[in-house]
């Protein structure tokens, strides 16, 4: 094993025996996303029914719910490098003879990982409200497939925000203000052809849109349609290389300055 690879272990341990100590943060992280599937879809289910395709409203979120799981959990993946920055272990680790880019990238290891697990977790609670994913196993590998792609590139901000800015509180404001305008700019909730044209025109350009409905898809279809899936697939990996080359230059230089 080389020696980066050995330091992206240690410190991916770090998170994970973290993860260990406190099992409810992943719980809680699930909550939010649930409210949404619940509450969301017995709310609007008889009032969008005529409005959606497929055999319920919450068939027809669960995607844009997972979406919001994944979302979710990589804008906040940058909090607990804040915190290591303002109490100063941050600034230990970064004088260590160790590889700068070992610690960012143990944590966009540990941040996807649980992603995908809570992807997992949820899917595993929409079957018990019998929601199936009419593609079968190879819908949810897909599912991950698409969460992943989206969490790269949404990682990436998140981490690069720790290292930008000040404090723990101005992540928090712009995380309460971001979250929900991706959200509802998004097709999670409502199809693209029932949103105003302003808005629809914003969805288009919001990358959670594509990874809504290319899950909605796998969700909803009796079977995979590679074309339109392989082009979600490709604007979502055109998004994170473009917010992987953004961020790791802003990063080297946030790190460099830290």
């Amino acid at each position: 094993m080389s020696r980066f690879a050995q330091e992206t272990w240690a410190q991916l341990e770090r998170w994970l025996i973290r993860l260990r100590r406190e099992p409810f943060n992943l719980t809680f992280a699930l909550l939010q996303p649930m409210l949404f599937f619940i509450f969301f879809g017995s709310a609007f289910e008889r009032m969008v029914q005529t409005a959606v395709t497929g055999p319920s409203y919450r068939a027809f979120i669960l995607g844009g719910v997972v979406t919001l799981t994944v979302m979710t959990n990589s804008l906040a993946g940058g909090i607990p490098l804040l915190f290591d920055k303002e109490n100063g272990f941050l600034g230990r680790l970064l004088v260590a003879p160790i590889s700068r880019a070992s610690i960012l990238f143990a944590r966009f290891l540990f941040v996807n990982l649980v992603s995908g697990i809570q992807t997992v977790l949820f899917l595993g609670l929409a079957w018990l409200f019998g929601i199936r994913i009419g593609t079968g196993i190879t819908g949810v590998v897909l599912i991950l497939v698409l969460g992943w792609l989206l969490g790269c590139g949404v990682t990436i901000i998140s981490l690069w925000l720790a290292f930008k800015l000040r404090g723990h509180g101005d992540f928090f404001a712009l995380l309460g203000t971001i979250t929900p305008v991706l959200t509802f700019v998004s097709t999670a909730f409502v199809p693209l052809d029932r949103m105003p044209g302003w808005m629809a025109w914003m969805a288009r350009l919001n990358p959670l849109s594509y990874a809504v409905d290319g899950m909605r898809a796998l969700v909803m279809e009796p079977t995979v349609h590679a074309g339109p899936l392989l082009g979600e697939a490709a604007a979502l990996a055109l998004f994170g290389a473009v917010m992987i080359g953004l961020g790791v230059r802003a990063l080297n230089r946030s790190v460099s300055a830290a």
